[in-house]
This record gives structure tokens, C-alpha cells and sequence, in this order.
């Protein structure tokens, strides 16, 4: 099942970040944040090769990946995007922020942009997320963003569930 258009990536514009897709320009900026199935790149051919799988996972309608902007300068703060279940109709929803950036509100906006985007143009049933139990500040976000704790996991994780406040991301069309 392929959820969303394969012809031009999306970009999603909110009030203070967009999300856009990474251009191989943007990988030096993303060195701190750059991974591919939770291994972390250590050199920039290393974050360009991952990058490429990243683009290909979404050519094959397997996840979706942008890059969170800031408007006002127009620097990549972060990353999130659907990575699991889009073959079943829902998302599981992950992100990482540059650490100089912690605790300014750019998450928060970047995962309800990409929030909104999975409900109302991917037509995503339903939207998780996973974090390790220590992981005080994405906790903290999650709940923000109206995600409830649905399971304590072997792997040390807590799995969250964005419930029926759904109806909020609809109402932003």
C-alpha cells in the first residue's frame, strides 16, 4: 500500500518550522542526529550512504523523512517522520533534535505538522511512537502532543499512542 505521492517529495509549512526533504548539502549540519536503523553515521559518506537508504525507504513507500527548518533562518533544527507500519495504515512516529535546539518548541511543532500530515493526507488509522523509559523530554512531548502510554516493552521502551484528540489535527485542514 503506498499512502502518499511519489512524485515530489511533501513539504509542510507551519508558523515558525517546515518540514522539507534533507538534500545531501544538509548532512554536515546533521551529523549529531544522523541514523539508520539506531546506528548513528561517523562521517558525512557514512550520513549520505544512510541518507540514500532513507530516500529509498520512502521511493518505496516504507517511511517518510524530513528535516525540520526554521523559518527564520532557514537551518535544519531536526528530523522526524513515519518510519514502521505505513504498509498496515498507520505510522510509527520518531524524531531527533539537534541538541542546541533543546527545549525551544521546535518538536513540538514539527511532530503535530507531521501529525496533521499522517491524518489528513496519508490517511494514517493510527500513530504511535517508542522511547526509552530515561528519555524524560520526549516523554514529556509525547503527552504534550496528546500521545498516551499504551505498553512498557522487554527493551526497556515505553510504546505511546496518539488517541481520539484526534479530531485536533483534523480541524487544522
Amino acid at each position: 500500500m503506498k499512502l502518499f505521492q511519489h512524485d515530489h517529495f511533501p513539504h509542510v509549512t507551519g508558523n515558525r518550522v517546515s518540514l522539507r526533504q534533507i538534500l545531501d548539502t544538509d548532512l554536515d549540519d546533521l551529523m549529531e542526529i544522523s541514523f539508520y536503523d539506531a546506528v548513528q553515521a561517523q562521517t558525512v559518506q557514512q550520513a549520505a550512504e544512510m541518507q540514500a537508504k532513507i530516500n529509498q525507504d520512502y521511493l518505496d513507500g516504507n517511511s517518510i523523512h524530513w528535516g525540520i527548518v526554521d523559518h527564520s533562518t532557514n537551518t535544519i533544527v531536526g528530523t522526524c517522520g513515519y518510519y514502521r507500519g505505513l504498509d498496515r495504515g498507520e505510522g510509527e512516529l520518531g524524531c531527533v533534535l539537534l541538541s542546541k535546539y533543546y527545549g525551544q518548541g521546535y518538536m513540538t511543532e514539527g511532530m503535530s505538522l507531521a501529525i496533521e500530515f499522517g491524518l489528513n493526507h496519508m490517511g494514517l488509522k493510527r500513530i504511535w511512537a517508542a522511547t526509552s523509559q530515561q528519555n524524560g523530554p520526549a516523554i514529556k512531548l509525547l503527552e504534550r502532543l496528546n500521545f498516551v502510554k499504551i505498553a512498557d516493552t522487554a527493551e526497556d521502551e515505553i510504546e505511546y499512542e496518539l488517541r481520539p484528540v484526534i479530531n485536533q489535527y483534523h480541524s487544522m485542514k
